[in-house]
């Protein structure tokens, strides 16, 4: 007994010696945390910059600033799900909320393009944009996109690409409310590190999974989970 009583102790001691440290020490530990999950690449010209849906504060105006620094020629947008306000026409889509910001920031109409079909997902962004390269000769994408999505966005548009040879680079685009520095300190940032962690992992899990349906033989299955994955 007394030897088990002296194993909880020095148990319980170092755990909270390890929270003390940890606790201690947060503000670098979840910078670092940020710093290796956020993907920032060196950006070299391309043939289009890609504007993802949602983010429309951020993602469009760098989308026009690295136009007119000459990194593409084009701007791709993407058509999400209409919103019931959208269907009644009472707001924008965001499809055209961007497409405006990108001309008043003087980016040419002939310049900017859609791609064809409805997206719900990253996954289904990047279906779109594999579709629409392949119709157009793409050889080189750039995606802006929020700092926490990167990592994500990176890994599903290269996966779904590199098959046709497209090479894809993925620039970090700070947000407003909070940054690596200190997304601990905002409800928005925790929420949108721990969503990005989440849909991540659950991205894989469904890759996986969907791989093994479609060598399995089963032509039937594979098409359904593919069609869950877009989910």
């Amino acid at each position: 007994m007394f030897s088990f009583l002296k194993r909880l102790v020095v148990t319980l001691f170092a755990l909270c010696l390890l929270l003390t440290i940890g606790y201690a020490f947060r503000a670098p530990l979840l910078r670092g945390a940020a710093g290796i999950w956020i993907v920032n690449e060196p950006l070299t010209k391309a043939d289009a910059i890609v504007v993802l849906g949602g983010g429309m504060e951020t993602r469009p105006f760098e989308a026009a600033r690295l136009f007119h620094q000459g990194y593409a020629p084009k701007i791709l947008l993407t058509t999400t799900g209409m919103h019931p306000a959208e269907q009644l026409g009472v707001s924008p889509s965001e499809t055209e909320i961007a497409r405006r910001i990108l001309m008043m920031k003087e980016v040419p109409d002939a310049a900017i393009a859609v791609a064809p079909g409805i997206v719900n997902s990253t996954y289904d962004e990047s279906i779109a944009v594999r579709n629409w390269s392949r119709t157009n000769n793409i050889k080189r994408l750039i995606i802006a996109t929020d700092d926490f999505h990167t990592r994500r966005a990176c890994w599903v548009f290269r996966k779904e690409l590199k098959p046709l040879g497209i090479k894809v680079e993925v620039e970090a685009v700070p947000v407003r409310e909070y940054s690596a520095t200190n997304w601990w300190q905002n409800d928005s940032g925790v929420l949108a590190f721990q969503n990005e962690l989440l849909k991540y992992a659950i991205d894989r899990r469904i890759t996986r999974a969907n791989q093994k349906l479609c060598f399995s033989g089963h032509p039937a299955l594979c098409r359904i989970a593919k069609i869950a994955q877009g989910s």
